[in-house]
């Protein structure tokens, strides 16, 4: 596996699935095959890992004051020239003649069959003045724009490009439409989404010889970005700079913004900014802002604090957007604590806190596991007057979900209703998270089925959501399907996509599908971020290859992509799962001493890989840590229920579901498995299969281990009426037997000499599918040595061809080097 990452990411489509889900969404497997999508020339960090490719370090940023660069203010594209500001529209610049024919096309009773008729009159009148002169050439063109800015105003956009396409289609048309013109006939099309049309008219234009200028680009570069066709709102941006076209402030703003969205490296952040200081452009408040914004997306806190004083130290005032702005990136980077030090500088420069003040702190607080701090800000908020909105709700709601605590979540979701807030898709997402995470995949579909009756429709992060929720189930198939219907719903995959399905496959134990994902986003031209390093380190994680894991740690720390909490969990279960464990301790202690903050994410990490490997004193400490913070999440509190459950430490483990139930927690299916394998090693075996009708009775459905569990339990105290019992249970239920399920009737029966029904078990399982394994067999062979019965171990391997037509020679010799070494 490790050989492999040292190739080009070519790897085969994922093997077939083991089992199928039917949704209503029709999912069906079949081979991912990547979107065609704009490529950048943007190298990412992973194919870099074997040629020692060291990215240079990012620059910090340095903008200019107004002092030293030319400044103007900032203006938003097609209202440069607007006296209306939002105001009712006033004829601002037109001719009598051209507020005529604006107010006639305007007019209700207006059909198209007039408009030859209309616009003739403007340009019949110009022309008898005299021909076209240069002033008469002016005031037409005047008069086109403010008839065309007129149709926009009013909402009659086809009308406008209609007016547009007449103008275009007269042999004079250069004269009188201008670049101006074109800027808001594009920046319309945009705003009614119809980017691709807007480029076309772009191009042709260009192809008819029309010296297209910087607000025709800006204007397509706006257009392309409002419909998150980021990358290519780039390319239009880099094809301007190749032909000389000198981006304005507001070019430069925009495709700032672009880059943020993009989640681009800090470093081609500062280069473009540096870019913009050497042709002269200074910064407003609309580019610090769009900075700080930047941020959020790689939890870039410490860049977003320096610009935040670069803004102050160049004369500029923050304004609720900046501060806000910063409030959002400490709420991503989960430092509450700076997060409402913002806050009080903000209340002491006389800015009230608004809405978005306090969701960016209700959110900061709700990622950090803090759902009670987070619910007071919402009571604070209520006090002050400001009525929480949907985003309230919804983060609220998230929380809850993430710490496992279903039924808070849903008195959020009743709350919400009840105060007539009405739910969007955000909400609904959270839903189908939370039902799916739970295993109650009926209920999760529901609520897919509600957002059509509640006039919302699936945005991509609903379809990321199911990808999610099937990849954490294991559900490769599944995985497949909703991607496949998440295209033909027409939605193209972007990063957070890739990002997702990289983490489902590899939760599936589909390493190298995980990895062809990877491919296929560089090949989209979709630039990796922190999430996307993330989640590729967390794949390796779970395949414990640690070495890769370190090599990509220490190219983000040379400063491609900024490390963060979830990079060093990542690196966490890496050295959990590759059994180095001396290398988990040296991070811990490092952790522990300040190399990184010990925030709760790290925290419950640390409680996750040290109950992985078994080390209690290690659980503690890092739970006593968490608690400490106040923010144990359900993940955590079943790694200590198993800790404790696989040292028969029922009391402690009792404990920590005694806290789960005061605290609200929703017990899950790992709870359950936990409890039930702690109780299947102890003198109360009974009560496993008491724990498995309380699942049951709780609409949860019991899952393979769920069974096993209570059959190991029979079986271990020689109660095999019940095991056969629970194993009918299991197969009425619709769940498969596995190998293990198997094993363990195989285990109990050879070791109470019952070999014949031992022999009978291997060939039932055999018989449907199930293929026996090294311990199978192992059980048997060891069974007859345990009671001196050598000799019919060595008859019963070579039989053994008869019962299994696949065992294979090797085998039969393996088995037979054991009764040897038995007999020794």
């Amino acid at each position: 596996m490790t050989e492999k990452l040292a190739l080009p990411l070519l790897f085969s489509n994922p093997p077939p699935s083991k089992h199928q889900f039917l949704v209503q969404i029709h999912c069906h497997h079949q081979p991912i095959l990547p979107p065609t999508v704009s490529q950048l020339p943007i190298t990412p960090l992973l194919p870099n890992l074997l040629f020692n490719q060291q990215p240079s370090s990012p620059q910090p940023i340095h903008l200019p004051t107004p002092k030293n660069l030319s400044y103007r203010p900032r203006t938003r594209i097609g209202k440069a020239r607007d006296p209306n500001r939002g105001k009712p529209w006033s004829n601002h610049r037109l001719s009598p003649l051209g507020e005529q024919v604006l107010n006639s096309l305007i007019d209700p009773s207006f059909k198209m069959t007039e408009l030859d008729k209309i616009l003739s009159q403007l340009f019949e009148f110009y022309q008898e003045k005299s021909s076209l002169s240069s002033e008469n050439v002016d005031s037409l063109s005047m008069d086109v724009l403010g008839v065309i800015k007129g149709l926009g105003f009013y909402k009659k956009r086809d009308l406008a490009m209609a007016v547009f396409e007449w103008v275009r289609s007269r042999s004079d048309f250069e004269l009188v439409l201008n670049c101006s013109v074109v800027a808001v006939i594009i920046s319309m099309l945009g705003k009614d989404g119809k980017v691709s049309l807007a480029a076309s008219l772009f191009n042709n234009l260009k192809k008819d010889g029309f010296d297209l200028d910087v607000y025709a680009f800006t204007s397509l570069i706006t257009a392309y970005a409002s419909n998150r066709r980021y990358r290519d709102a780039v390319m239009v941006f880099r094809k301007m700079e190749e032909e000389g076209c000198k981006p304005t402030l507001i070019t430069y703003n925009v495709i700032l913004n672009v880059y943020g969205k993009m989640g681009m490296p800090w470093s081609e952040i500062s280069s473009l900014v540096e870019g913009m200081k050497s042709t002269g452009v200074a910064p407003d408040e609309y580019t610090y802002n769009t900075l700080i914004t930047c941020c959020r997306r790689g939890s870039l806190y410490e860049e977003a604090a320096q610009v935040f004083e670069d803004m102050k130290l160049a004369g500029f005032s923050p304004d609720k957007v900046t501060y806000n702005a910063l409030l959002d990136v400490y709420g991503k980077s989960r430092r509450t604590k700076e997060a409402m030090e913002v806050l009080r500088e903000m209340e002491i420069k006389g800015l009230s806190p608004s809405i978005v003040t306090y969701n960016s702190l209700i959110s900061a607080y709700a990622r950090d596991g803090l759902l009670r701090e987070a619910t007071e800000l919402k009571n604070q908020m209520m006090e002050k007057g400001i009525k929480p909105d949907v985003f309230t709700y919804t983060t609220l709601l998230s929380g809850f979900e993430k710490a496992g605590k279903d039924e808070s979540a849903m008195r959020v979701f009743e709350e919400m209703r009840a105060a007539g807030c009405k739910p969007n898709i955000c909400t609904f997402n959270a839903l189908i998270k939370m039902h799916g995470n739970r295993g109650k995949f009926a209920e999760m579909m529901k609520i897919f089925e509600e957002i059509k009756m509640c006039n919302c429709v699936p945005d991509i992060a609903t379809w990321n959501t199911l990808l999610l929720v099937f990849g954490q189930n294991g559900m490769d198939s599944e995985v497949s399907g909703v991607f496949k219907e998440m295209k033909k719903a027409g939605f193209v995959p972007e990063r957070d996509t890739f990002n997702t399905l990289i983490s489902a496959y590899s939760r599936c134990g589909s390493f190298e599908q995980a990895m062809a994902i990877y491919r296929r986003m560089l090949e989209a031209g979709v630039t990796p971020d922190l999430s996307s390093y993330n989640a590729v380190l967390a794949a390796l994680a779970r395949g414990g290859l640690w070495e890769q894991s370190e090599k990509i740690f220490s190219e983000m720390k040379d400063g491609r992509c900024k490390p963060n909490e979830l990079t060093y969990c990542s690196l966490l279960h890496a050295y959990a799962n590759g059994k180095e464990i001396e290398r988990m301790r040296a991070l811990t202690e490092e952790i522990y001493s300040g190399v990184t903050e010990p925030v709760s994410v790290l925290l419950k990490a640390l409680v996750l890989v040290n109950s992985k490997c078994d080390l209690l004193v290690e659980t503690e400490r890092a739970f006593l840590e968490l608690r400490k913070k106040g923010n144990p999440d359900l993940t955590t509190l079943n790694a200590m229920i198993s800790i404790y459950g696989r040292r028969q430490m029922i009391d402690k483990a009792n404990e920590i579901l005694n806290f789960m139930n005061e605290s609200g927690f929703s017990p899950s299916m790992a709870t359950y498995n936990s409890l039930m394998y702690m109780y299947s090693r102890s003198e109360n075996f009974q009560r496993s299969e008491e724990i498995l009708k309380e699942i049951v009775t709780k609409g949860l459905k019991p899952d393979v281990i769920s069974y096993n569990t209570v059959i190991y339990a029979y079986c271990r105290n020689g109660r095999m009426k019940e095991a056969s019992r629970i194993f009918s249970e299991m197969k009425d239920s619709g769940l498969v037997p596995d190998v293990i399920t198997y094993n363990t009737f195989v285990a109990s029966y050879a070791a109470d000499s019952m070999f014949e029904e031992a022999i009978e078990v291997v060939r039932y399982m055999i018989k449907n599918g199930c293929k026996p394994n090294k311990n199978t067999y192992n059980s048997i062979v060891d069974g007859y040595c345990k009671h001196n019965r050598q000799a019919d171990a060595s008859m019963f391997i070579s039989s053994l061809h008869e019962l299994d037509s696949h065992v294979s020679k090797d085998e039969e010799s393996r088995l037979s080097e054991r009764i040897m070494e038995k007999w020794s």
